[in-house]
């Protein structure tokens, strides 16, 4: 099984450091746009690109191997003739970005995940059974073959024990959480019922990477990697020319360097899973210490941790994590691997064994965490809206405050509507916790009567919408995340939403923005600041005693890392079309659209002036497309492509 590619960050190297010597923190040309330019211009365009037959990666790289950065294409056939005959789109000699023209260079390259079986060999010290179990030998779920147990981490929310590798190696398209995981591999020694290691716990395969979690179970461990004999305790923000080194399953130690990043490569996994985009970085043989075969990979690797290294020698930087290599005959060794810091977003693990109490030890107090929404929470201010007159009137007070507050939201209350004006909250996303939901209930220091409560809800197609997304607030310490997800489901952080609007595998975007600026934009320390409310009009229907809402709008604010500036883009969700009978509805389409500040505080009456100034829709590279379009401060989403952030 495998071998890998990039994505974002948390548990990062301290800056001083995660940069070392010989690194350029510029990769792109003086008078070129910036790498973070670069960079946004792949994740935004990246999979656009990958839907040509032809092409099997995009990425940033060097023109010709050595010439000034460039954006670098492989493709599966050179030559007019393959033009033609697959269908494919000629690649431009050059692309602008951000407005500056950059070259392409385009290679042959084809690439395959490094799960296919390997041929049987004498088994050495990595494909036997071990206890403990450690970083560098083989393991698999009971449905594959065999690949690399890549590291030993910890699960952010409960503490316990993890084996990280790939998606492939730990689930692949027969496996389910929950399923059995064995080392070795099947493929290594077919004796699953006696070699179980743990259980598969959560997974991802997709642009962040091709990664997987198991829980240790039935063997003792350590974190120590095999025959490198360190223990990753820090991440990279992996840079062209970082010097690598992995321990894998079938080659064992290899060295190499970082020679394209920011990729986006197109897999095969066959089915279900089909053809995917997985992000990451390139690898190539490091002439200094080139494998002994001339192999710096080979299936049966997939999930091995490729760490910084320094004069030859493995550091305690865990770099990535590998899941693919060339495939067919090439002098072109090369490998991909996903960056560590998606992997760690996605599957939501620690390098270093979080504070967890012991059993039987007496609790203290509980801290009290419900401080409400922080308008600092950025390091700039981004207030939370401001109320007419009329508007201060009917929100409910809770002590001083015309706001609700809970752990880490704050909440406005109608007292006519008996419902959220808006929601205010912030979300930590190097800090997040995956918990189970609740169930829902009145929050027991607000007085009933302004709540809007399970009535509503008993035998229809209303939902029960989150205003402030459970996910987004469960973060910070375990007891505190926890206080955060049972917050989230008191009632008055909830709305009435048809279930084809609230549920996002009817295909809507609503409930996928925040991923969306996580995922397409540098987002400065993986923090953003987010508010949403209903639109309340009086052609909304009365049912059951209360006006159900047929419009949503959300506020996203954030700190690009590339100049530290705040952005703010507003959104707005229209259910205008779904309401015409709750009882008996069949589902019609719903729309999105971004629009202006200006626009929404017509909309919600709702003040947003001071954030104004920061509208994504204001900022030079999108003003002339956006009245190119005649769109003014509206603009209809029909794919994530069309969002300007």
């Amino acid at each position: 099984m495998a071998t890998g590619p990039k994505s974002p960050t948390p548990e990062v190297e301290p800056k001083g450091k995660a940069r070392r010597k010989g690194r350029n923190k510029e990769a792109a040309p003086n008078d070129g746009p910036s790498e973070a330019a670069l960079r946004s211009f792949i994740r935004a365009k990246g999979a656009e690109y990958l839907k040509d037959p032809n092409i099997t990666s995009i990425g940033i790289g060097l023109k010709n191997g050595n010439g000034p950065v460039c954006i670098q294409f492989t493709v599966g056939e050179k030559g007019e003739s393959a033009i033609e005959a697959l269908g494919s789109e000629r690649i431009p000699e050059s692309i602008e970005v951000d407005g500056h023209a950059v070259l392409t260079d385009v290679i042959a390259r084809r690439y395959r995940p490094s799960y296919e079986l390997v041929a049987p060999e004498q088994l050495d010290a990595r494909r036997q059974r071990r206890d403990p179990i450690q970083p560098g030998i083989s393991v698999a779920i009971t449905t594959e073959t065999a690949g690399t147990l890549g590291l030993v981490v910890f699960d952010r929310a409960t503490g316990l024990p993890c084996i990280l590798s790939n998606w492939h190696v730990l689930h692949g398209n027969r496996g389910t959480i929950g399923d059995q995981i064995v080392q070795p591999g099947p493929f290594d020694d077919n004796n699953t019922s006696g070699n179980r290691a743990g259980s598969l716990l959560r997974s991802h395969l997709g642009a962040a990477g091709d990664c997987a979690l198991a829980k240790i179970e039935l063997r003792d461990w350590k974190r120590e990697v095999f025959e490198l004999d360190v223990v990753p305790s820090k991440m990279a923000n992996v840079a062209l020319g970082d010097r690598v080194i992995k321990s894998g399953r079938t080659t064992g130690l290899t060295h190499g360097i970082v020679r394209r990043v920011d990729v986006m490569a197109k897999l095969d996994y066959d089915l279900p899973a089909g053809k995917v985009a997985i992000g990451g970085f390139e690898i190539g043989v490091d002439p200094k210490n080139p494998p002994v075969d001339g192999e710096v990979s080979k299936g049966g690797d997939s999930g091995s941790a490729w760490l910084i290294s320094k004069a030859g020698k493995p550091t305690d930087i865990f770099a990535g994590l590998h899941f693919a290599g060339e495939s067919g005959s090439t002098d072109d060794e090369h490998a991909l691997a996903c960056y560590a810091l998606s992997v760690q977003k996605k599957l939501d693990f620690v390098l270093e064994s979080p504070a967890v109490q012991a059993p039987g030890v007496a609790k203290s107090e509980p801290a009290d965490f419900r401080s409400g929404y922080d308008p600092e929470f950025l390091g700039l201010p981004v207030p939370e809206p401001e109320l007419s007159t009329s508007l201060k009137r009917d929100a409910l007070n809770f002590g001083r405050r015309q706001t609700i507050p809970y752990a880490h939201f704050s909440v406005c209350l109608s007292q006519e509507k008996k419902m959220a004006r808006y929601v205010s909250w912030n979300v930590d996303g190097a800090r997040m916790v995956k918990l189970p939901r609740r169930g829902f209930a009145l929050d027991p220091r607000i007085d009933a009567k302004y709540q809007t409560g399970e009535s509503l809800y008993w035998d229809n197609k209303l939902d029960r919408g989150h205003l402030a997304r459970r996910a987004d607030l469960c973060w910070g310490t375990l007891e505190e995340a926890q206080v955060a997800n049972k917050d989230s489901f008191y009632f008055p952080n909830i709305v009435p939403q048809h279930q084809g609007f609230n549920q996002s595998k009817q295909g809507g975007l609503w409930g996928k923005l925040e991923d969306l600026v996580f995922n397409q934009t540098d987002v400065l320390k993986i923090r953003i600041s987010v508010m949403a409310g209903p639109i309340f009009s009086d052609e909304d229907m009365s049912y059951r005693g209360v006006k159900v809402p047929q419009s949503f709008w959300k506020l996203i604010a954030y700190r690009a890392a590339a100049d530290e500036e705040l952005r703010c883009a507003a959104f707005l969700l229209s259910q205008s079309n779904l309401m015409h009978d709750i009882e008996r509805l069949e589902l019609d389409p719903f729309r999105l659209y971004q629009v202006g500040l200006a626009t929404l505080t017509q909309l919600s009456g709702l003040g947003f002036e001071k954030l104004t100034t920061f509208d994504t829709l204001l900022r030079p590279e999108h003003v002339g497309r956006v009245m190119a379009e005649g769109a003014g401060e509206i603009i209809e989403i029909l794919a994530q492509r069309d969002i300007r952030l």
